[in-house]
């Protein structure tokens, strides 16, 4: 049988990567279509069109905590984008970084970045991380999952070092920082699931696309 080759070099059976039906991912995200991609998931990627600041804004200035915030803002993903595609799974999906109450949005440039990695320097933050499946606007399945991360007590060489080698790939997430990359060195340990921390609780959600038929049992 013709095979695909996997990133690490390796090569696995068509019959190993294809799905079932596709599903709708209503996220801009490519960390998380790239996760959901090579775990064997056919989809398409529909991404919503919502302000998702202002609704932060708004929400925190209520006093909303991080996990009330992600689970607005991934049901409003999916609801939206569900509108356009009836009887077609649509997965909805947010996450939040939260750090002593105070809910993090992406830096707008190096200068906030750097901010914010001061900020939590040498402390813990969280990550709070919402999915949830909808179909024809109805939600079937949700999940909450959170990491903890510990971030280390830094050198400010070593910051503008970081800042440097990364460029704006710094400015993709709150937080400033991807753990799969060169941000992994700003951190002294975490507490969590990985795929929780790169803003999928993916295990949880294969483990309900299979009940859906979407993948293999």
């Amino acid at each position: 049988m013709e095979g695909i080759e996997g990133r690490d070099g390796g090569r696995f059976r068509k019959r190993d990567v294809i799905s079932g039906p596709k599903v709708v991912l209503a996220s801009a995200s490519p960390t998380r279509r790239r996760l959901l991609q090579e775990a064997g998931v056919s989809l398409t990627v529909v991404p919503a069109r919502i302000d998702e600041e202002e609704i932060k804004l708004s929400m925190t200035a209520d006093g909303a905590g991080g996990a009330a915030i992600a689970e607005a803002l991934a049901e409003l993903k999916a609801r939206s984008v569900s509108r356009g595609n009836p009887g077609q799974l649509v997965i909805g999906a947010d996450q939040v970084l939260e750090h002593k109450g105070t809910i993090f949005s992406k830096p707008a440039d190096r200068a906030e970045a750097r901010k914010q990695l001061l900020t939590l320097r040498g402390d813990d933050h969280a990550l709070i991380d919402y999915v949830c499946v909808l179909r024809d606007g109805e939600r079937l399945w949700h999940r909450t999952e959170s990491a903890r991360l510990h971030m280390r007590d830094f050198s400010d060489g070593f910051l503008d070092a970081y800042l440097d080698a990364v460029g704006d790939q710094a400015l993709d997430g709150p937080g400033a920082y991807r753990l799969e990359g060169l941000g992994a060195q700003l951190f002294a340990r975490i507490e969590g699931d990985y795929f929780t921390i790169l803003g999928l609780p993916l295990l949880a959600l294969l483990d309900y696309l299979r009940v859906q038929g979407v993948i293999a049992k």
